[in-house]
């Protein structure tokens, strides 16, 4: 039997997951890599480090289910988002460091492409805010900090990507250099509107096109690699949100899906056309298959999983993350305590890059009890403010909300996010939806599934939470998490 190869590259680990045809997984493998903070709101990553734990994991994977390259039928890739790798064509070396997509340090020039009215027109061609979460501004920073690189990438001797094309380009030797639709609309240089790279984009941030990547659909053939011993058609590519919509199936337009990882991530089809956000959400392409491109609304959260190891390498408060949702339960609630994790800055739909971490309410009661508790409900209090402003782009009230990622395994977590919401939150059986989506993508690609609706039968529900928190609970627990909110906003900012 054929198996489908997953390489899910993300934040703070490289994956690898081996699916079957009925979308199961048979092996998985994982390696976390080095978080690299130059300074106080940097983060970089080692590119190199990047591929050699991916493509270790890709080995590993296979070597634990006993399978071999030739029993490899396709190769799906996603991805962390908007990180910016840059590199040199002739020898694949990168000239720096990855800059995260949690990297801040280009805030100030995105005020000040604010300041230049310039927002409204960005955010029309791209369906993205202008903020130093997205790759635009991460590009223009390499070329002008990085010595000798502007003259050089204007000889067309450097290579720019995000993870994807990262991935790809080594993959196939340096063959291939390209990305999907989903992870090009990431950028802040892609008109989601034409479908292509934008002139005047690239023009205001001086980037030389001869970087790009040429922008492919999400699920065709780009090339072959050798990488594991035979050659292995890669042939599905997606950043990892629109894969995990993918994976959870969420391919008509109203539903939703969210994502507990280093950050949090909701996103909902919206079909065909994108949605303007009048609540500064994102318009972006969940995915492009077969000619036609699916447009989501998205809202997405900097810090989620990761407060989780902030108590654990931080604080010291829990040994492991799972240690989470024992230490939460001592307590039945907070005792007033609100934890707001802007530790990158707020992302949707507040877009502050100012806010700090705010930890208020703490009496001489409070315990780690009860700031683990409050750790949990800061996710989901974000996620319930994204919520909300989705629901009123969309004129609809959600029935179900997909969940996925690794905090969503923690059941504590989930119930207060189906209280808080006041609607259903539904677990896959398959929690990996991310690598799913990939898999999925890449064989569709080639024939592996046939058909979309032949997919879309394996989706099930592992378990559905439902409300049982009163609407007045409710509401004066979202009077307390606005209070903490207003006093962590703005912090790095001079009065």
């Amino acid at each position: 039997m054929k198996h489908i190869l997953a390489l899910d590259q993300g934040t703070t680990s490289s994956r690898a997951i081996v699916f079957d045809h009925a979308g199961s997984i048979v092996s998985a493998a994982q390696q976390e890599f080095r978080q690299i903070f130059p300074k106080p709101g940097w983060v970089e990553h080692d590119a190199a480090e990047i591929w050699a734990t991916q493509s270790g994991v890709a080995a590993l994977a296979l070597e634990k289910c006993g399978l071999t390259a030739n029993d490899i039928v396709s190769i799906g890739i996603t991805n962390q988002r908007e990180t910016t790798l840059v590199w040199d064509r002739a020898t694949g070396t990168p000239v720096m460091n990855a800059i995260v997509w949690q990297d801040r340090r280009t805030a100030p020039a995105c005020d000040r492409l604010k300041k230049r009215g310039l927002e409204p027109m960005i955010k029309r061609r791209t369906g993205l805010v202008v903020d130093a979460y997205f790759s635009a501004t991460k590009l223009q920073w390499i070329l002008e900090n990085v010595p000798g690189v502007r003259a050089r990438a204007r000889r067309g001797e450097l290579a720019f990507g995000t993870v994807d094309s990262w991935l790809l380009w080594n993959l196939t030797g340096g063959r291939v250099h390209a990305t999907d639709a989903s992870n090009a609309s990431r950028t802040m240089l892609f008109n989601i509107m034409k479908g292509d790279w934008d002139k005047d984009l690239l023009e205001l941030f001086e980037v030389p096109r001869s970087m790009l990547p040429e922008v492919r659909s999400s699920s065709e053939v780009y090339g072959e690699t050798s990488q594991f011993g035979a050659s292995i058609p890669i042939s599905g590519i997606a950043g990892d949100q629109q894969a995990a919509l993918f994976g959870q199936m969420c391919i008509r337009p109203g539903m939703v899906k969210n994502t507990y990882g280093t950050g949090c991530f909701m996103l909902m089809n919206t079909g065909d056309k994108p949605i303007v956000s009048k609540h500064k959400l994102l318009s972006t392409v969940a995915w492009q298959i077969g000619g036609k491109t699916e447009y989501a609304l998205e809202g997405s959260i900097f810090i989620a999983g990761a407060v989780v190891q902030w108590l654990r390498d931080g604080l010291g408060i829990i040994q492991s993350s799972g240690d989470i949702e024992a230490l939460a339960s001592r307590v039945h609630d907070t005792g007033g305590v609100y934890l707001v994790p802007a530790f990158a800055g707020l992302g949707a739909p507040h877009w502050d890059p100012y806010a700090r971490g705010l930890l208020g309410g703490i009496t001489r009661g409070t315990t780690s009890a009860h700031i683990a508790r409050a750790a949990l409900e800061g996710i989901a209090f974000q996620v319930a403010d994204v919520l909300r402003g989705m629901e009123a782009d969309a004129g609809l009230k959600l029935k179900e909300l997909r969940v996925d990622g690794g905090a969503s395994m923690n059941n504590l977590l989930m119930q207060f996010q189906s209280d808080i919401l006041g609607t259903k939150v539904a677990r896959p059986k398959v929690s990996e939806t991310t690598a799913l989506g990939a898999a999925y993508l890449a064989g569709l690609a080639v024939g592996y599934w046939s058909s979309l609706k032949e997919i879309a039968v394996q989706w099930q529900s592992d378990r559905r939470f439902a409300p049982t928190m009163k609407p007045a609970a409710r509401r004066l627990r979202m009077i307390g998490w606005k209070k903490a909110l207003e006093r962590s906003k703005r912090w790095e900012q001079d009065d």
